[in-house]
């Protein structure tokens, strides 16, 4: 592996004696792993049913090492949505930001969604999740995974942190800032990173990071945490980025939490003037744990009397235009979504619990997408199928992971099949994969064609 002269020459410099060790990791094969998305399947449960070669990652609670040839990304529970493909290493933000049911809670820089779907998780569909990501073809991306994953309480926007910083101050009660870096924690595992590093990346990556800090700051409550994270090792886009921040703010503070044992703290002799407590900050190292590199450092916000009053989003105010959603909820599932309801076009959303009002942003996904509104007819969304459970519909179809039936449908052929009419919940081995709609002895195929497997 080549690797960047300068990169070698700084990371000599700073690391002196533990170099050597640091330049024998990248001889070493990249990490895989993988996290169960405990929305659709308890832990135990994924592990019964689990058809991989799985080694537990020690600090994260579902997390799991997998072996190269197992290829969970060309399985069906992958379609399904058990679990999330994800770097080790980048597991750790999430876990430190350890959201609750309830809370409000943005993933500020949140593409393609790794720690987004696993906030959402520790969530359990309660509370607001606001993942925004400010370019257009990542946030799709972003839009996609939320999607897969089965969440019903996440707003995807498309917005720049200083727009965001206006519509909500002092309003999240915790905040991930995993900011744009140069990578350099990824040189293992992404070519371009290495191709595009330079010293002088390194410097406009710090300069932008500071930025999104100082927005992000804004809309974090009083007595809120902040996490802010990257994959580089820096010290001016880590270590140095937190002690200006913290210098020029003294509302916030380092937070020293319990990390897991072969984490390294942050290095306060690599900066100037460091932050008090800037060794409290968290480093990961690839010659020390089975990951990537990555940076850590979880802030606190002093508690203040400061009232906030924000304009929440109403919902829809006639429900005239929802007798199709009614009747198809009538017809097909065992209760009837509640709350409140927007039309986006003609697609049909339930908004999360205390969103603000939504105009003149960027909206991707204002919240969980239940279908489109047709022309005296509803038909339900991917998303739809995606967060239910059996037991939520009326009619279902289970297909085995192993059977040519679901190779089929993840296809687009329709399937033979026998029952009444109507839209079926279709499953792999009890887990919601889509919908079928069912007439005269053929299930016809409504797995998205975007999404369909081509060429197996």
């Amino acid at each position: 592996m080549e690797l960047p002269k300068e990169f070698l020459s700084k990371m000599k410099d700073l690391l002196k004696d533990e170099y050597d060790d640091f330049l024998r990791s990248y001889e070493e094969p990249k990490i895989q792993g993988l996290r169960v998305n405990t929305l659709k399947v308890s832990i135990e449960e994924f592990l019964n049913i689990n058809p991989f070669q799985l080694e537990r990652i020690p600090w994260v609670n579902g997390g799991f090492f997998y072996q190269e040839e197992d290829r969970p990304g060309k399985h069906p529970y992958h379609e399904v949505g058990l679990y999330y493909i994800q770097e080790p290493s980048a597991m750790a933000a999430s876990e430190m930001v350890d959201p609750q049911p309830g809370e409000k809670v943005l993933d500020l820089c949140a593409a393609p969604g790794g720690k987004s779907t696993h906030m959402a998780a520790k969530m359990k569909q309660q509370g607001l999740l606001l993942t925004n990501e400010l370019y257009p073809a990542r946030a799709k991306i972003l839009s996609q995974n939320v999607e897969r994953m089965g969440i019903k309480n996440a707003v995807v926007t498309n917005e720049a942190p200083s727009k965001l910083a206006e519509r909500f101050p002092n309003f999240f009660d915790r905040i991930l800032v995993d900011a744009p870096c140069s990578g350099e924690g990824m040189f293992r595992k992404d070519p371009g990173a290495r191709e595009e590093w330079s010293l002088e990346n390194v410097a406009a990556c710090a300069e932008r990071q500071s930025e999104i800090l100082r927005y992000a700051a804004m809309m974090l409550r009083p007595g809120g945490r902040l996490v802010y994270s990257t994959c580089t090792f820096s010290p001016e886009e880590n270590e140095g980025v937190i002690s200006q921040f913290l210098n020029q703010d003294s509302r916030f503070e380092i937070e020293e939490i319990h990390v897991y044992e072969g984490f390294d703290h942050g290095r306060e002799e690599w900066v100037s003037n460091g932050a008090e407590n800037i060794e409290k900050t968290i480093r990961i190292w690839p010659q020390q744990v089975r990951g990537e590199g990555h940076y850590i450092a979880v802030l606190r916000k002093a508690e203040s009397e400061e009232p906030t009053k924000w304009k929440y989003e109403d919902g829809l105010k006639d429900q005239k235009q929802l007798k199709d959603f009614f009747q198809f909820a009538k017809e097909t599932l065992t209760y009837t979504p509640k709350g409140e309801f927007i039309i986006f076009g003609d697609q049909l959303y339930l908004l999360p619990d205390e969103m603000l009002s939504l105009k003149n942003l960027k909206v991707i996904r204002p919240g969980w997408h239940l279908g489109t509104i047709k022309k005296n007819r509803f038909e339900p969304s991917h998303a739809l199928a995606l967060s239910l459970k059996g037991d939520e519909v009326k009619n279902k179809w289970n297909l085995d992971k192993n059977s040519p039936e679901i190779l089929a449908y993840l296809k687009g052929e329709s399937i033979k099949a026998e029952g009444p009419k109507g839209w079926y919940l279709v499953e792999v081995d009890g887990y919601s994969i889509g919908w079928g709609k069912l007439a005269d002895g053929v299930l016809k195929n409504h797995f998205p064609k975007g999404l369909r497997w081509m060429g197996v």
